[in-house]
């Protein structure tokens, strides 16, 4: 996802995080005093995330991840804590309100943060966009006045009202110590980024000692003392109007120039929050990282894309630019996963991996505790699973998952934590059978397997066995301590951050997935243990459990699965791909074939991409209204919002028709506007332009062609790599790295100078404290990549430099692109 703010340098902006708890909420008041609590995320005022509901609590923990590319620009994020109506409408507690200026403070890094109440003066966002001019008059008695011209020429991205486009107006006023002349637009039907080109005039009062000149020149005290302040309002229509933001524009930005015209903000009202009371509204638990890279062009990465690509040759792999990343930001996780996928996508992580891997097993010195710690082998294996065996994992646990959810039964097996009637003998029943399930789809999923995992866990095997070459069970170990413990284990304790599930499980549920997931982990060291495997269980009811199941059948099964998957050689296969889905959820379909607009004509409906199709249904799990096999899809893109006067459209261009359709969010819309580009990309006769609206009336809206087979007014998009299980942008990753390498100068610095100390003294002399956490082989080859490592990197610094400096230039303060933020600008 890309906000395209300029030809060449691409703007991109994401945010992870995760919503943990909330805690003191204030209590219902009623005889029950517990809350139904759920919690959300906006960018401004739309919510592009929302927890699932916690029942009964003031301290509800959600424990929710949420990632997501953001497609626009913002002002504020803001988490919203809400109580679950019933019979009404969901009810605000409160919120965290963050402006992006200030997210880097807390960006990485959990907070605890106050709930402020919810002000409807301070919920706003948008820009309008506005002309001033100052005119001389003069009057029938012959003096002369002076004549303030304000035109409303448009405003952007309002906010959503009840899930519909707003009825926008403004009101415009001359504000003055002593005067406030008002005057209003005409409302504006359904849209959020209405066209008003209104002019409204205002006479200035000038001081008695004013004498006329040639040249009017303004007065200093007038200047100092009026303003425009500009409201934007939705009509109620019979309900009260809505507040949508203001801006106030001093007439002293006149006294050097004639006429200013630019873009403003819109802010909260002045009152905005002033008197919240926030000590008893609780506080709420958030750990969020928000990243925004600005990418140059593909040919300015070529030096150090191509010094990272070395990496795996290097001798010894310390000495490489990939290792040597990864040693000066040891404590950051994040810096080891864009080197996996670069490497990943140019096939050189596998390599590197082993690389890396017989480091680790140089320095193992037992055969039991092989690939256990948080090394640079194990964290590159892990998010390499992660991005290679997303499918994997869909096919082999989603279908039990979901059974196992959906059905929840109770599997609580420890006496103490039993509920009142329930038996310890029907739920270890219960679990025994999740167990089973999740067990089969595991150890009979060796046919699916990703072959890159196959090949990673094939040389951890061979290395394995070489290192510890008296120890039967070490080939098995090695690849279970993955594959078990670090990949199935992880994915069903927590099926949410694996996408098997769209949010995180209640209580109840969250038990019955650890117990599956520990005996999960168990079962898959079955096959690499020795003998006595039951008596390293520290609790009893676990050991009890474990002797239901069939020891030998069970390890058998494993050493046949862990065989099958690091083995090199060629899989069987059906022939057959099985439909896999990509991406599900709630959209807004418009009525196919319909020529007029009408509220009626657009219907909610279930939206599910698989790897063969796209289709409709009336209700999750329902039949398929209308089956689009991808293979006919002929483009992809946004819709205007005027086509409908609804924010969010995206259209589906087929060989049959066309399929308009309103995502919930800005986010969901760009998602899937990028999946399905890249599904249809290779797709034959795909369209090279398209209609940016609709055909309605008998005409095209956007560009009046009067054929409904009239060619397209605008190219389409270009589209990323049609590969759905490695979409990596490897700009976008090169430049990240670049940015540790900056960010991390003076480590990189301290590297430097112990090689440097170690290859004219033959070994640390002193401040050996200084560098003993880095991994230093050879001094010589590690000093000399440090200084191709700050060549290229210095390099790509002035690039920036140039590359911002051009931008500041062309991009004007009070531009569409950079709206000036008004004088209300601190009250949120």
């Amino acid at each position: 996802m890309a906000e395209e703010d300029d030809p060449v340098l691409r703007t991109l902006q994401s945010l992870r995080g995760k919503i943990c708890e909330a805690k003191n909420l204030p209590p219902y008041p009623g005889p029950n005093k517990m809350r139904d609590c759920f919690c959300t995320v906006s960018l401004d005022q739309e919510e592009v995330f929302r927890t699932k509901v916690f029942e009964k609590s003031l301290s509800p923990f959600f424990g929710e991840d949420f990632y997501f590319e953001i497609p626009r620009t913002f002002q504020y994020l803001s988490f919203y804590v809400y109580a679950k109506g019933f019979m009404q409408r969901d009810l605000p507690i409160g919120k965290v309100a963050i402006r992006k200026e200030d997210l880097s403070k807390y960006s990485g890094k959990e907070h605890w943060f106050s709930l402020q109440s919810v002000d409807p003066n301070s919920e706003v966002q948008g820009k309008v966009h506005i002309e001033m001019k100052l005119n001389e008059l003069i009057t029938d008695n012959g003096s002369v006045c002076q004549q303030l011209v304000v035109r409303i020429i448009e405003c952007q991205g309002l906010p959503l009202i009840n899930g519909q486009s707003c009825d926008p107006y403004a009101t415009v006023s001359l504000v003055g110590p002593s005067r406030s002349d008002q005057k209003k637009t005409k409302v504006k039907k359904k849209t959020s980024s209405p066209q008003f080109d209104e002019t409204f005039y205002f006479e200035v009062t000038r001081s008695s000692s004013y004498t006329k000149k040639s040249q009017f020149q303004v007065e200093e005290e007038d200047i100092e003392k009026l303003e425009i302040k500009v409201d934007l309002w939705n009509n109620g229509n019979l309900a009260q109007d809505v507040f949508l933001g203001e801006t106030k524009v001093s007439v002293k930005v006149l006294r050097n120039d004639s006429s200013h015209q630019a873009w403003y903000l819109l802010q909260p009202k002045d009152n905005g929050n002033k008197t919240s009371k926030t000590d008893d509204l609780g506080s709420l638990r958030v750990n969020l990282t928000y990243t925004e890279d600005h990418v140059l062009p593909s040919n300015y990465y070529i030096s150090l894309r191509d010094l990272l690509l070395k990496s795996p040759d290097f001798k010894p792999i310390t000495a490489s630019a990939a290792h040597v990343l990864c040693d000066i930001c040891r404590e950051r996780y994040e810096a080891v996963l864009p080197v996996v996928r670069l490497l990943l996508h140019y096939s050189k992580l596998v390599p590197f991996v082993t690389a890396v891997a017989e480091l680790e097993l140089e320095q193992t010195q037992e055969a039991n505790t092989i690939f256990r710690g948080n090394s640079l082998a194990t964290r590159c294996l892990d998010d390499m699973m992660k991005i290679v065996g997303k499918r994997y994992l869909t096919v082999t646990l989603k279908p039990v998952l979901d059974e196992i959810c959906e059905s929840n039964k109770p599997c609580e097996i420890d006496p103490i934590k039993l509920k009142e009637g329930d038996s310890v003998e029907v739920n270890k029943e219960n679990l025994h059978q999740y167990v089973q399930k999740v067990f089969n789809s595991i150890v009979h999923s060796s046919m699916s397997c990703p072959t890159l995992m196959c090949d990673v866990f094939n040389a951890l095997r061979q290395m394995a066995t070489k290192r510890f070459p008296d120890d039967p069970h070490v080939k098995y170990s090695a690849v279970s301590s993955f594959v078990f413990l670090r990949f199935y284990a992880v994915a069903v304790l927590s099926p949410h951050s694996f996408h098997l599930r769209s949010h995180h499980p209640d209580a109840q549920m969250s038990r019955t997935l650890t117990l599956i997931s520990k005996t999960i982990q168990t079962l898959g060291s079955w096959g690499s243990l020795s003998k006595n495997k039951l008596s390293s269980f520290k609790e009893t009811y676990m050991y009890d459990f474990f002797k239901s199941f069939q020891e030998e059948k069970c390890i058998e099964e494993v050493k046949r699965f862990l065989d099958e998957i690091s083995s090199t050689g060629s899989k069987e296969s059906s022939g057959v791909e099985e439909s896999l889905i990509l991406k599900e959820g709630e959209v807004h379909k418009r009525a196919q074939g319909r020529k007029r607009i009408g509220k009626k004509n657009f219907k909610k409906r279930w939206l599910r991409l698989t790897t063969r199709e796209l289709s409709y249904h009336k209700q999750p799990g329902k039949e398929a209204l209308c089956t689009i096999p991808i293979k006919n899809i002929l483009a992809v893109e946004k819709l205007d919002e005027t086509a409908f006067n609804r924010k969010n459209m995206f259209q589906v261009i087929y060989t049959e028709k066309l399929l308009y359709v309103q995502a919930n969010n800005c986010v969901e819309a760009s998602e899937w506007v990028e999946i399905l580009s890249r599904v249809s990309r290779c797709n034959q006769d795909r369209l090279s332009s398209y209609h940016t609206s609709a055909y309605l009336c008998g005409n095209w809206l956007c560009c009046k062609a009067t054929s409904e087979t009239h060619a397209g007014c605008k190219p389409c998009t270009a589209t990323m790599p049609a590969n759905i299980q490695l979409d990596i942008d490897c700009d976008r990753e090169t430049e990240r790295i670049y940015s540790l390498f900056t960010s991390n100068s003076l480590k990189l610095l301290k590297l430097e100078e112990a090689c440097a100390s170690i290859a004219v003294y033959q070994g640390p002399q002193k401040e050996q404290d200084d560098y003993s956490h880095f991994t230093i082989e050879d001094s010589r080859e590690t000093f000399n990549t440090i200084k191709h490592i700050r060549e290229v990197t210095e390099k790509l610094l002035e690039h920036h430099e140039t590359f911002q400096k051009k931008r500041s230039t062309s991009t004007k303060y009070g531009s569409e692109d950079n709206p000036i933020v008004g004088k209300a600008s601190q009250h949120q």
